[in-house]
């Protein structure tokens, strides 16, 4: 069943198109991930999905029902905001049940739903304290009880860890995710941090300038991006976008970048459209972590290029080459040594390979 259908969504501020022909779908549990750079358009999308935001053209449906019009009261859904939100003068006790209270719930009911959630969420201990008594991610944990004990259709998280520290925001993403796990509600969840997209959602929306750029799995995303907007903005370091065409001669397919004294063959691509793709412009995409040290399978072209930077980051390295006067980025293990300004034997992975026309930057 869908649980939230968008249909032809677009949305202006004055004469500023913000959201273009929106289309979505979110199956039951879902956890859909929101993600794209600042002033894309995604905060407006959740708030416009809350009824906090008004729609210029399009539908909203939730459970088959138009909510388009529907006040936000009455829409089942709960929000977790980036700036948590709590009513400072009111305790915990009193912020996380006072959805519940505003429902007309009854007592008994309204106690049953704050010992479940503060249980689970382990902040039982926490009930008579304010929100200034309370660190940045028990804040948040309150943040979140009190949208889980209104048991809502669909949860709405604005960039809800963005305030917190990175090592307080790796435990409470796993706590999220742990959250999803057991309850498997549907979750839309706006971040610009890929890594949190990643590890959380079970599909990837990714917006550009209002646009959704490809909407997917993270595992289809990160190895089949649509665009070059999307193989840039995955990735870290993102993927290596290398200039050049294609060439065609009987039943083989050749790339050469710009310069270079040696073509890469391309095998076993799952291209959209076999014709026209002599003396085709294309980009060559490869990821760094698809650019070895040693042979590690059968398809892998030996290439040798030289070092021209080495950045140090731990149990990693990441090592810059020149291809034909284009900079590439490796990832390595830190434990290889790698000489600079001297050739490099490498390996390009190229079951994993993307190629983009150099014109529209779709994938072909």
């Amino acid at each position: 069943m869908k649980t939230l259908k968008i249909e032809e969504l677009s949305k202006n501020f004055g004469s500023t198109e913000v959201l273009k022909k929106i289309n979505l779908e979110i199956d039951e549990g879902n956890f859909l991930v929101l993600l794209g750079p600042s002033g894309c358009g995604k905060s407006t999308l959740l708030n416009i999905i809350a009824g906090l935001e008004t729609i210029n053209e399009g539908n909203v449906y939730i459970d088959d029902y138009n909510v388009s019009k529907v006040e936000p009261k009455d829409r089942n859904i709960a929000m977790v905001f980036q700036s948590y939100a709590l009513y400072p003068s009111m305790n915990v006790k009193e912020n996380m049940i006072f959805g519940l209270k505003q429902a007309k719930l009854s007592k008994e009911k309204i106690e049953e739903q704050l010992k479940k959630v503060s249980s689970f969420l382990q902040v039982d201990s926490l009930l008579e304290r304010k929100p200034s008594q309370l660190s940045g991610g028990q804040r948040q944990r309150v943040a979140i009880g009190r949208a889980l004990v209104r048991e809502p259709r669909i949860f709405l998280f604005d960039e809800p860890l963005s305030n917190l520290d990175a090592k307080l925001r790796v435990e409470m993403r796993r706590e999220i995710k742990k959250l999803h796990q057991q309850l498997k509600t549907t979750v839309v969840y706006v971040t610009h941090d890929q890594t949190e997209a990643m590890s959380l959602g079970t599909k990837i929306a990714i917006m550009n300038h209002g646009v959704i750029q490809q909407n997917d799995t993270p595992e289809i995303i990160y190895n089949k991006p649509s665009n070059t907007f999307v193989a840039d903005f995955i990735g870290s370091p993102s993927m290596n976008l290398i200039k050049g065409k294609l060439k065609q001669s009987s039943n083989k397919i050749l790339f050469s970048a710009e310069g270079a004294n040696f073509d890469i063959p391309i095998k076993s691509y799952d291209f959209k459209k076999t014709s026209e793709l002599d003396s085709k412009e294309v980009y060559f995409g490869i990821r760094p972590e698809h650019i070895y040290f040693k042979k590690l399978n059968e398809d892998d072209l030996e290439i040798n290029l030289s070092a021209d930077l080495s950045e140090y980051i731990g149990h990693e390295q990441i090592v810059t080459f020149n291809y034909s006067n284009q900079e590439i980025l490796a990832k390595f293990p830190s434990t290889i040594k790698v000489e600079l300004n001297k050739e490099t034997k490498l390996y390009f992975d190229l079951t994993q390979v993307s190629l983009f026309d150099s014109k529209s930057e779709e994938r072909i």
